[in-house]
């Protein structure tokens, strides 16, 4: 017999959907048939893990500013959204770029929290491209025996 895990479940079902749906990549070449540019939607990769107090999400979001991410909680789905933008250094108007394999834009993901979450407790910290997500579990009371006294 094994425990019910929501975030087990819903990994499977995103990584059936992924397997289906593969990110559109376009592309434009050059006229030697060299590829130019590549460009594809994407979606941050996330560690969940579960102790024996609270259930932890770490995603991936490498060159995105803490400005550009949202969290939101909303009927106990927590809602991670941003975006990422293309780096535009100085002087480079004009920049012809050969090949763009890192993918930009707008992001979100959804996750459905299990019952013993704590929506109201979520707390989140960003340091060096990762962004964790702390959800403590509800405390529940142990089930206390009740004395029946004879009447």
């Amino acid at each position: 017999m094994s425990r019910w895990n929501p975030f087990r479940e819903l990994e499977d079902i995103l990584q059936q959907y992924s397997r289906g749906t593969a990110p559109v990549r376009t592309s434009a070449t050059l006229d030697s048939g060299r590829e130019l540019m590549t460009r594809a939607d994407w979606l941050p990769a996330v560690d969940i893990s579960e102790s024996a107090k609270s259930y932890v999400i770490k995603a991936e979001l490498p060159a995105v500013k803490r400005e550009d991410v949202k969290l939101n909680v909303h009927d106990h789905v927590l809602v991670l959204s941003g975006e990422r933008q293309m780096e535009k250094e100085e002087g480079d108007a004009a920049a012809r770029y050969h090949r763009v394999e890192r993918a930009y834009g707008r992001f979100a993901r959804s996750f459905s929290l299990p019952e013993d979450a704590d929506d109201a407790q979520v707390a989140a910290e960003y340091k060096d491209g990762v962004l964790t997500v702390s959800i403590p579990k509800v405390v529940r009371e142990a089930p206390r025996a009740i004395d029946v006294k004879i009447a």
